[in-house]
């Protein structure tokens, strides 16, 4: 009895993990709008309508993930939830990469490694 209340302790905090992580993956899209908003800016000023069409999917995405936020954050430590966003400008630099075709620099991937390493040494004491 002892080992499958364990084992569902787990498999809840893997869930609650797993559903942390997708909002932070919602939330680094915001990034995205907002350089394709940019981006559209410079090219057509503000007559272009994608500029309106990206401001609107930015604020969107930060309303939505607001309110997922809100609702996973209670079931964490603070402080453990704010050390998993930082997983944020890992997202953040895959989008730069896949989307938009920016160089990853050794400097971007060291600094990528020491805020997983952050990360996880959060976890670790969790």
């Amino acid at each position: 009895m002892v080992f499958m209340e364990k084992t569902s302790k787990r498999s809840r905090r893997l869930k609650d993990y797993i559903y942390l992580h997708l909002s932070i993956l919602l939330f680094s899209f915001t990034s995205v709008f907002t350089k394709l908003a940019s981006t559209e800016y410079n090219k057509n000023g503000i007559y272009g309508w994608k500029l309106y069409l990206f401001l609107f999917l930015m604020l969107l995405n930060c309303f939505v993930y607001a309110l997922i936020w809100q609702k996973i954050i209670s079931h964490f430590e603070l402080s453990v939830a704010y050390a998993n966003k930082s997983v944020y400008l890992i997202w953040t630099q895959v989008w730069a990469v896949l989307i938009f075709h920016e160089v990853l620099t050794i400097q971007n991937i060291i600094g990528l490694m020491i805020v997983l390493a952050g990360v996880l040494v959060v976890q670790k004491y969790e």
